[in-house]
Parts: C-alpha cells; structure tokens; sequence
C-alpha cells in the first residue's frame, strides 16, 4: 500500500484589511454618498452612527481573527503530522536497515524525505500565518480601545451638543419675546399709576380745603353773631341807663369793680361809643 505525502502547496485565504482601513472606508463611504454628514444633521445621530460602524469593523475584525486562528490551529495539526510522519518513516529505514534489507531503508528515507520536505514547508507558512494573527491582535486590540475613546468623546460631544441644543431654543425664545413693547406697556401703566395718585392727592387736597372753609365759615357766623348780640345787648342798655345782664355798675366811690383790667375798660369805652354813633 503505498502512502500519499500531503500536498505541499496549503494556502490560508488572505486575511481581512486592517481595522483602521475597516473604518476610514466605512466612513468615507458614507461621507461621500452624504448618508451620514451633513452641516444640517443632528451631530447626536452622526456620532451615533460614528460608532456604530466602528462597531461593525470590530465585529468583522473578530471574526477575521478567529478564521485566521482557526486555519492557524490546523495547519500546526499538518506541520506536527508531518514532521511525526518523518520521524516514523526515518525509524522504519533504521529498522529495515538493521535487517539487511537497503532497499527498504532506501525506500523508507525516500518517504522520510518527502515527509520531511512538507513539514518544512508547513513550517514556513505557519511562521507567516503567525505574522497575521497577530498583527490582527494587535489591530482588534487598537480597534478595541478607539472604539472605547470614540463612546467617551460621543457621551462629552452628545452633552455638548444637546447644551447648545438648549442655549439655542432659549436664545429663539428670547429673541422672540417683544421687549420693546413689554417695556413700553410697563411705562404706560406706571404713568397711568401716577395719574391716579396725583388725582386721588388732588381730590385729598380738595376735601381738606373745603372742611377748613366751611370750619372757617362757621367761626365767621359766630363771631358776628356774638357781635350782633354784644349790639344788641349794649343798645338796650343804653335806653334804660343800665348795663348789660352780668354787669354791676361801676360807682364814684370804686366799692363794686368786677372789671379792674384797663385793656377791657377800654374796650368797653370804645364799644359804647360805637353804640352811641348808632
């Protein structure tokens, strides 16, 4: 029976492009089709959408890596057959050697070599195989922590936008409201509140003077009612020689003077000359 080397031309697929090429192509691609910027979006959604596709090379990165992995682990599984299978058929030779057959031991060396010449070349592409898996490590890794970055620039930018979000309905709100009239309606009823006060102080004034009139009208009338009684009492008196009721009269001899006061004898004097001259 006689037994097949394995092929000595594997190849793995090519792996995936890197992440950074992942995400300059997913975003540049949607820069450029206007499906994502644009001066008039929402920078909520387009940082959204940032990290989303970022998510997307990170997802294909992982995937790429575990091909790659996968293809690495069998292609060991080959190398280690083969260099087992050397191993073996190298022995039969020594074994067939030692019994005097050469020409089996020659044999044996010719399968030991061909055995040989596959591990070797496994070798080589399980040495490059590991360059890719892990330069694709270390680029999910990379990816890994931009993406964890981007989350916490999108929080602090989505905070940011959503301030200025604010300042700007407040801003419209205010440049909305119509200062110039608020202000104005404010000066006609502070005026219209004055004119009240200075009507109500007016009327106040009014009412004082016209209580101090009548007040003053009324001493007047009394003044010249005591006055046309005083006429009348003196006028009588005059006729029958006597004084007025309350008076006693004055004597020669000065025995009976209620009024001692010259100020009021004098007065007195002047009244009854006036009554006289009426």
């Amino acid at each position: 029976m006689e037994i097949r080397a394995p092929p000595t031309s594997l190849r793995l697929a090519p792996p995936p492009p890197a992440s950074a090429s992942f995400r300059r192509t997913a975003l540049r691609t949607s820069f450029l089709n206007g499906s994502v910027l644009s001066s008039f979006e929402d920078p909520e959604k387009i940082l959204d959408q940032a990290v989303l596709e970022m998510n997307d090379d990170l997802t294909k990165m992982r995937q790429a890596t575990a091909q790659v992995l996968a293809s690495q682990k069998r292609l060991e599984n080959k190398y280690k057959s083969a260099e087992q299978a050397s191993d073996d058929w190298y022995r039969r030779a020594q074994l067939a050697l030692q019994k005097g057959d050469e020409d089996l031991a020659r044999e044996a060396l010719k399968r030991r070599k061909s055995y040989a010449d596959n591990a070797s070349s496994l070798k080589a592409q399980l040495d490059q195989q590991k360059g890719v898996v892990e330069n694709l490590v270390s680029n999910t890794r990379v990816l890994e922590s931009k993406i964890a970055e981007a989350k916490q620039k999108k929080d602090t930018l989505k905070a940011r936008a959503q301030s200025a979000k604010t300042s700007t309905k407040v801003s419209e709100m205010l440049g909305n409201v119509n200062t110039s009239g608020a202000l104005s309606a404010f000066e006609k009823m502070e005026e219209k509140v004055m004119a009240m006060e200075s009507q109500a102080e007016a009327l106040g004034q009014l009412a004082t003077d016209d209580l101090e009139g009548k007040f003053a009208l009324l001493e007047t009338s009394s003044v010249d009612d005591d006055l046309a009684q005083m006429k009348k009492e003196i006028s009588g008196s005059s006729s029958k020689g006597e004084l007025p009721p309350g008076r006693t009269a004055v004597s020669n001899s000065g025995a009976a003077r209620p009024f001692r006061d010259i100020e009021i004898e004098n007065e007195l004097n002047e009244l009854r000359k006036k009554a006289n001259e009426y």
